[in-house]
């Protein structure tokens, strides 16, 4: 679990939450009509634009903003480069063992086919087309929560005309003044909350996944096509070590 944004989460709720109660209580901030405004409303909106299918993973998709990465890119690379010497020394037929223990899929689809005597070109080609329908399927399910941040919000300016029109309607009454207002106030905060709490932080987090996601598969690709080229083991580990930031290049020949 990705403590960073479970702990962003929890903070930010337990703050607006304890000025709430430090002020006039959390019930004052509850509203029916403000509720089914913005969330019912959004929530119908999701709907109509994105397919059933899709909507039915909602929940799933969250759950990956909150799951750090499931690869460690240290030992992807001290993997990488095990093969790439296995293979210098006794061929890449020596690696079929490996690759059916082999847990990730990407990497073993990759080195299954260079074991089998694929062609690179086709080889980086085929995994290319995998890892970028993939990426394009990851960014899908982010435009969902980054769509929800904005009908969100619209959803709150509509509530908010709902209650000004309802409380214009009702001038000559001052005891209907205060719930069209409440109404009208508290849409906007619930689509504003929804929006920065939700919406928008999960998009970033979860297209930032998919960022990390899609260079572990470039450095997958550039380890295969290595260790079918016959490069020596320090020269796959230089390629895969360029991916990450200088202070984070550890050589296992140092």
């Amino acid at each position: 679990m990705d403590l960073g944004t479970v702990i962003g989460i929890v903070l930010i709720m337990a703050l607006l939450l304890g000025s709430m109660v430090m002020g006039v209580g959390i019930g004052a901030y509850i509203d029916i009509p403000s509720v089914l405004i913005v969330i019912g409303g959004s929530i119908g909106a999701l709907m109509v634009a994105f397919k059933p299918s899709q909507m039915k993973q909602f929940t799933k998709i969250f759950m990956k903003a909150i799951k750090p990465g499931e690869e460690d890119i240290g030992e992807l690379i001290k993997k990488l480069v095990e093969f790439a010497t296995k293979a210098r020394k006794e061929g890449i037929l020596a690696l079929e063992g490996d690759v059916n223990s082999e847990e990730n899929e990407f990497l073993k689809k990759g080195l299954s086919m260079a074991i089998d005597g694929s062609e690179p070109d086709t080889i980086r080609e085929l995994l290319e087309i995998e890892m970028e329908q993939t990426s394009a399927r990851h960014k899908l399910h982010g435009s969902i929560f980054s769509e929800w941040a904005g009908l969100a919000g619209a959803m709150g300016m509509i509530g908010t005309l709902i209650g000004l029109v309802a409380m214009l309607l009702n001038m000559a009454d001052p005891s209907a003044i205060g719930p069209s207002m409440a109404v009208a106030l508290l849409t906007t905060m619930y689509g504003a909350m929804i929006g920065n709490i939700f919406g928008a932080p999960i998009a970033t987090i979860l297209g930032i996944r998919n960022d990390e996601e899609t260079m572990v598969k470039e450095m997958i690709i550039e380890g295969i096509m290595s260790i079918q080229a016959g490069d020596a083991p320090r020269v796959l580990e230089a390629k895969l070590l360029a991916y990450l930031a200088p202070s984070d290049r550890v050589s296992q020949f140092d």
